[in-house]
């Protein structure tokens, strides 16, 4: 007789625990055992522990395992709960241990088959078990996991009217759906509290700002309060707020930015001149041509307005950076005026505040919404529909798709839907809103996700103070090194790469459905060697880790202040000098009511949940060999190392630049 000892782990989250009857059926090369019943002593399998061991009893050996069958029957009088398993550890008569992942709800009656936890792709499937269960698993996802359009242009997202339509296993925690609802419901309930939210009235002054904002504050929420109208500040976040993507070294001025060199001179230190400036890399652009020509919102039955500005800035001899020159339209004209910091006090201060306002628009839809959320989903979705469990990619991948099915889900219903919380709030709202993010799904590239050569083609490799790239190419190099260490070992070859037909698989949906099968792009339709999968993996694990967490994070820290990125606007930009007072910039300001929904939506959607999971945290054991797990430790100690070295520098810093340290980094997009 070949007796197998088995062990079965019950995941440590809320409600994971079975009262249920558990039976099991180990399968081999050789042959299977008899269905077995697993007895708990104590009643049920329970939450964050592993049962007893279990014997299974068969006639011969089985061979080497190829996969469990596990199934639940609820005792009589009793309902059918849910289970969620994290894995079955058997000792095969001959001493080996097997371990065979799971990290799903079982919630029904019906069997369920879990291969052994070591990596395969489809070319290494030599037994017809495998291959069958195998082929089992992918018709089941293809059914489940199924691609749609939210809107034409839009990259493809995930088929599901609500929650509760996604699969089980990739729905939020007990803890987190129950963390997100109370959070969003004491923001605005707070501000209600005070009679803002709803309140149609224009602000009286900057003091009365002052009490929505003292509702909730954060280090950072309190120096921009402090500082928003000084020009380093302005410039310092278009380096390290939320909204690093736009700035790029200027070497020639825009045909539609006529700025001469009279204008800027007094802002220019000492002798030096504006052609003498950007030859020598000191001027830097900003160009929001995005927005030019949308129709903006209306709010509260008044039309609301957004500028499409063109700004330079220039770094000055003592290392800041700050604003010379604004335009607030795209076209040069009469009513078009270039502001500078000699203008008037307001005027220039007005000018600063529609670039702000433009740069919430942008920010959110473009740089946040589609570059690091719906980019996110379409990596999750082919990877769900692609990947079976056992392939090495889905285990290196998974723990980035956590809850972003459903964050994303969440976000199109009560963000841009057309009640939605953007849609009715924001200046962009509306037409202009869906414009937005077919325009920039249209210029969005391979090279522009690959934050070296994104920091390259925008030339900001030696600007200082910037926190955002020096973190940033850090953390790129040390998920690039994991990533090469975990795909060199399962992809010998090149041509091991060309024949895996489920990472082809992968690569072109991700092609087809997330960038619409656009060649422009530079996104691969297909992967030909070994360190271009490193490359593209190394990509989709940093935008749904660094990157979001690098323009989600701060949202909150620069946009609670609301004159320091308001939603929208009240006044079209202005077309003359001279004429803005501290009234007109109030009159300008977003309504009472506006101004606490936005605040309320930027703390809801910074703030972190208990369960985060920090990056490189996997408490989901999917890699059973050992020197993939090595690699992960590895990876583990740079990445703390690392946010060591991230806490010592913020220390001496005036503002600190968190929103890169790994401790800080969640492993997915998740918020």
């Amino acid at each position: 007789m070949a007796k197998y000892k088995v062990t079965v782990h019950t995941h440590n989250i809320a409600t994971a625990t079975t009262m249920n009857n558990v039976f099991i059926k180990l399968v081999g090369e050789n042959g299977e055992s008899k269905r077995t019943w697993l007895t708990s002593l104590k009643g049920g399998f329970y939450q964050g522990t592993a049962s007893r061991e279990f014997d299974v009893v068969c006639p011969s050996s089985l061979g080497t395992l190829v996969l469990i069958e596990l199934d639940k029957q609820p005792l009589p009088l009793f309902p059918q709960d849910a289970w969620f398993p994290s894995k079955v550890v058997v000792t095969t008569p001959e001493g080996d241990t097997c371990q065979f992942p799971i990290y799903r709800w079982i919630m029904d009656k019906e069997v369920h088959l879990f291969r052994e936890g070591t990596a395969k792709r489809l070319c290494d499937e030599t037994n017809h078990l495998a291959r069958y269960s195998r082929e089992k698993e992918m018709k089941t996802r293809t059914e489940l996991y199924c691609w749609d359009t939210y809107k034409e242009g839009f990259p493809g997202s995930m088929k599901a009217d609500n929650p509760l339509d996604l699969p089980s296993e990739i729905q939020f925690s007990f803890t987190k759906a129950t963390q997100f609802l109370f959070t969003a419901a004491t923001g605005i309930t707070e501000l209600k509290l005070k009679g803002y939210s709803d309140s149609k009235k224009s602000w009286k002054n900057i003091d009365e700002i002052s009490k929505v904002f003292c509702c909730n504050r954060t280090v950072i929420s309190d120096y921009a309060q402090e500082h928003w109208k000084e020009d380093e500040f302005f410039g310092y976040q278009y380096l390290n707020g939320c909204n690093p993507m736009l700035i790029r070294r200027c070497s020639e001025l825009p045909a539609n930015f006529p700025v001469t060199g009279d204008m800027v001179k007094p802002s220019l230190r000492g002798s030096s001149s504006l052609l003498k400036e950007l030859q020598s890399g000191n001027i830097f652009l900003l160009d929001y041509k995005n927005l030019d020509g949308l129709k903006a919102n209306v709010i509260n039955r008044k039309k609301q307005y957004m500028a499409a500005p063109l700004v330079l800035l220039y770094r000055t001899p003592d290392d800041k950076l700050v604003p010379i020159a604004i335009q607030l339209k795209q076209k040069p004209a009469k009513d078009n005026p270039i502001f500078l910091p000699t203008d008037s006090e307001y005027d220039w201060l007005l000018a600063k505040i529609f670039v702000r306002s433009a740069d919430f628009q942008e920010h959110q839809l473009n740089v946040h919404l589609l570059r690091t959320h719906l980019l996110a989903e379409v990596f999750a979705v082919a990877l769900l529909r692609n990947m079976p469990m056992v392939h090495p990619l889905y285990k290196l991948l998974i723990p980035h798709t956590r809850y972003t099915l459903q964050i994303n889900l969440l976000a199109r219903a009560f963000l841009i839907a057309d009640e939605g919380v953007f849609t009715q709030f924001a200046a962009s709202g509306g037409e202009g809103m869906i414009e937005i993010l077919r325009r920039s799904v249209a210029s969005l590239t391979y090279s522009s996700l690959c934050m070296p050569e994104d920091i390259t083609a925008r030339g900001l490799e030696s600007v200082p103070n910037n926190y955002y790239r020096d973190d940033g190419l850090k953390l790129w190099d040390i998920i690039h090194r994991f990533v090469e260490g975990v795909i060199g070992f399962y992809y010998k070859s090149d041509s091991e790469v060309r024949e895996d037909q489920e990472l082809q698989n992968w690569i072109k949906d991700i092609f087809d459905h997330g960038f619409l099968a656009q060649e422009c792009t530079g996104i691969p339709q297909s992967l030909s060697t070994v360190p271009e999968v490193v490359k593209f993996v190394t990509m989709v694990i940093f935008t749904c880790s660094g990157q979001h967490s690098a323009v989600n994070s701060g949202q909150y820290d620069y946009g609670g202040w609301m004159p320091n990125t308001p939603i929208s606007l009240q006044q079209p930009p202005p077309t003359t000098k001279g004429q803005s007072t501290e009234s007109t910039m109030l009159e300008t300001f977003p309504d009472v009511g506006t101004t606490a929904q936005g605040m309320s939506t930027m703390w809801l959607l910074s703030k972190q949940s208990s369960d985060f999971l920090a990056l490189g945290q996997y408490p989901e054991e999917h890699f059973n060999e050992m020197p993939p797990c090595r690699m992960i430790q590895k990876f583990q100690t740079e990445l703390k190392v690392f946010s060591e070295t991230v806490k010592a520098r913020n220390s001496g810093l005036p503002v600190p630049y968190t929103y890169m340290d790994p401790a800080l980094v969640e492993n997915s997009v998740a918020i």
